[in-house]
């Protein structure tokens, strides 16, 4: 005895769904557990990895596929893979309670590790450990945001806690050589981007060992190559600028 099952269902198991809702629709697809993080990461790449079935739904659970008209309404495509690519990246993963709170609290040690690779206490020079930096976390009652990368998190949690603790992230060290016609001119261009210029040489060019924010290095690398026309030159010294030994509070 047969059992007939209509074309238009498919069943799948062991699946993480994560849906959109788009154009008054919503939309599913399935996806293997785990792997929806590892996309949004970057950590994978290869979207058959990541996918059950490359096919999108209405209902996953039902096995409910979606309309091509309401597909191509919605997302201006019918090209499946690149509508999966766009529900992976900005739909919201569907998980059980505990699947989520564990997912979070994995989050937050990432963030936390974040934090303290990049941070240092501006007075000591010294890191912080991740112990810290989560307990001062938890002080200013940071929530984790499930749909937001770790990074991104972690700069906003560095802005905050500036607020509440003595942090800033770990200075990098450049050597700056500048040709003497533009030398006078671009140093004052570049005044307000450095933290602390450390020693400064003029001979046949100006050569400058200094302190700076991470997030100003590309902004000193296109200002020297765009005003020098190629003949500065800019080279990382060190990455951060730090001391020995872990700070305590």
């Amino acid at each position: 005895m047969s059992i007939f099952t209509p074309t238009n269902q498919i069943r799948l198991t062991n699946v993480a769904i994560v849906r959109m809702k788009k154009g008054g629709k919503r939309f599913e697809i399935a996806c293997y557990k785990n792997k929806v993080m590892s996309w949004r990461s970057g950590a994978e790449t290869d979207l058959d990895e990541v996918l059950q079935t490359n096919s999108v739904f209405v209902n996953v659970s039902k096995g409910q596929v979606a309309k091509k008209d309401d597909l191509s309404k919605a997302f201006g495509t019918d090209d499946l893979t690149e509508i999966c690519k766009q529900i992976l990246t900005k739909g919201e993963l569907q998980v059980s309670d505990k699947e989520r709170q564990s997912q979070l609290e994995t989050m937050f040690r990432d963030i936390a590790t974040i934090v303290a690779e990049k941070c240092v206490n501006p007075e000591t020079k010294r890191p912080y450990t991740v112990n810290l930096i989560e307990r001062a976390m938890k002080d200013i009652h940071y929530s984790v945001k499930a749909n937001k990368s770790t990074k991104q998190q972690a700069l906003e949690v560095i802005r905050q806690l500036k607020e509440t603790m003595e942090i800033q992230r770990a200075h990098m060290r450049l050597r700056l050589v500048l040709p003497a016609k533009e030398a006078k001119k671009l140093k004052e261009k570049l005044k307000p981007l450095l933290e602390v210029v450390e020693s400064e040489e003029f001979d046949e060019a100006l050569e400058m060992v200094c302190l700076v924010d991470p997030g100003c290095f590309r902004e000193i690398d296109e200002l020297i190559r765009c005003e020098t026309k190629g003949r500065g030159s800019l080279e990382v010294l060190s990455l951060k600028d730090v001391e020995e030994g872990d700070e305590k509070l």
